[in-house]
């Protein structure tokens, strides 16, 4: 591909993004009509944009409305459920002690646990999480490894191989982290190169800590990532139903239950 057709590419699927996350749901056909190009362009176009987190594909067009396969991107992400994020992250922060070695996901449950951090200083913090970079960097006591690979606007974070490879350089006492979905006992993320990295990080940490508000259990993924029984411990709020509580225990997983807000 010519740069003057990849530079005209890259400001179609901006503005196709623009326009899905303004509108809700946009058809291929008037995509296409709008911009002069094929059908199969515009497919082309929303496929790649899907990969990224954008927006997901639906029959007829694209839709950047959250809904049970689709989580949105990290600035829809950071409103929801955000009280009971906090509650989670706060039950995490009371496990951390000094001179640890924490990893953090990408995830914005994360974002707020990492809020909590420079109270309970010095720490070495690892993460590929920009917003959680941001938020630490230069923070008396914070030891910052943040890891690199190729970035993605829609999550605001480094994935991939570039970035896992990055996490098999070293090792963390606790990793905390997040997922999209949680379906039959098993975690799951709509992102091959999220996958990639979480994986790479839960085979970094000596122990592995899963924080996931009640919501997570009524959605679904694409890829699976790991069973909950992989972690040495689950922390939900108490949103979450109590036959779903039972079936989780039931599976030999460790689950504690936060009060999450009123």
């Amino acid at each position: 591909m010519t740069a003057g057709r990849a530079s005209l590419q890259s400001e179609r699927r901006q503005r196709i993004r623009e326009r899905v996350s303004g509108d809700g749901f946009v058809r291929a056909s008037a995509l296409a009509a709008e911009f002069g190009v094929s059908l199969m362009t515009i497919h082309r176009d929303l496929e790649a944009l899907q990969r990224a987190g954008w927006l997901r594909k639906v029959r007829g067009g694209a839709t950047a409305v959250p809904s049970e396969v689709f989580h949105g991107d990290v600035a829809q992400r950071r409103e929801a459920m955000a009280p009971t994020k906090r509650a989670l992250a706060m039950a995490a922060a009371s496990e951390v002690t000094e001179g640890q070695v924490l990893m953090l996901d990408e995830s914005t449950t994360c974002l707020h646990l990492a809020e909590l951090l420079p109270e309970r200083a010095p720490l070495t913090v690892v993460t590929h999480f920009q917003p959680v970079i941001t938020m630490l960097a230069g923070k008396p006591g914070i030891s910052l490894i943040a890891l690199g690979g190729e970035y993605f606007p829609a999550y605001d974070a480094f994935l991939g191989l570039y970035t896992a490879e990055g996490v098999s350089k070293v090792r963390a006492d606790t990793l905390y982290l997040s997922t999209t979905a949680i379906s039959q006992g098993r975690c799951y993320h709509q992102s091959q190169a999220t996958i990639q990295v979480k994986r790479a990080m839960m085979e970094s940490a000596s122990r592995r800590v899963l924080l996931v508000d009640h919501t997570k259990f009524a959605r679904q993924g694409l890829y699976a990532l790991a069973p909950l029984t992989a972690f040495d411990l689950v922390l939900a709020d108490d949103g979450l139903p109590p036959a779903e509580q039972r079936r989780i225990r039931d599976s030999g997983a460790a689950l504690r239950i936060v009060p999450a807000p009123s």
